[in-house]
């Protein structure tokens, strides 16, 4: 099942920088453009769309007066070069902003979160059927797909982070701190500076070090109360 997203730009680069960005996501499909919301407009309140990326200054009618008129609720992205309208944006509860030029690592973050919403939604829709959450990283110029269940823990190192599944190791360019913030937060924890873990993989608590398969990684100093709290709560979840 493809996540259905329209792009509405009147600069055709900006359009084209976008559907450069989706090629790399095959779980994703661009069902429509459009250089003006007006001419988007019916297209939306007639047909399924998941994510709208939606410039603000357009002619004709703005970003903003198309959110007003549309019936369907779908998530709405936010792609300007103006950073002066995000508050008026949140109140309009839109799930994301990007400030042109966007960056592709910036890109990536809104795709995972787009992703998590529409899991969500789907989960919610079809009983007994499971969406795997999933994040996107970019390894050796390739966006990978990573299934959030399968990861054991992320390891910082400087520049970059070590991604570390049941299967494989993956190292990316990005910050362990903004990697940890594309997780879910009941199923993750950061346990030392260099260290993120997911709590339900772990075997056993020793000391200032956890166990995970055949990992043993430290716990930070500062970390101690916290992650054993956090793992304790999650075994009393369970």
């Amino acid at each position: 099942m493809k996540i259905k997203c329209i792009l509405i730009d009147d600069e055709p680069l900006a359009i084209k920088v976008l559907r450069n960005y989706f090629s790399n996501f095959s779980d994703f499909e661009i069902i429509g453009t459009f250089y003006n919301a007006l001419e988007a407009l019916e297209f939306i309140n007639n047909n399924n769309v998941d994510a709208i990326f939606l410039d603000i200054n357009m002619p004709m009618m703005t970003g903003f007066e198309l959110i007003s008129l549309i019936e369907n609720k779908t998530n709405i992205i936010i792609t300007t070069a103006f950073r002066e309208f995000a508050a008026e944006s949140y109140d309009l509860e839109v799930l994301d902003y990007l400030v042109k030029p966007i960056p592709l690592p910036r890109f990536i973050k809104c795709i995972n979160k787009i992703s998590a919403e529409f899991n969500l939604k789907n989960n919610i829709k079809i009983e007994n059927h499971r969406i795997d959450p999933h994040i996107f990283i970019k390894v050796d110029k390739k966006m990978v797909k990573i299934t959030i269940d399968e990861i054991l823990f992320i390891e910082g190192m400087k520049e970059y982070i070590k991604v570390v599944t049941i299967d494989k190791t993956y190292i990316t360019h990005k910050s362990l701190t903004s990697l940890s913030e594309e997780l879910p937060l009941d199923r993750f924890a950061r346990i030392h500076k260099s260290y993120t873990i997911a709590i339900d993989k772990v075997k056993f608590i020793e000391g200032n070090r956890i166990q995970i398969l055949s990992y043993t990684i430290p716990i930070g100093r500062n970390y101690c109360k916290y992650v054993k709290n956090r793992i304790l709560e999650q075994s009393t979840v369970q």
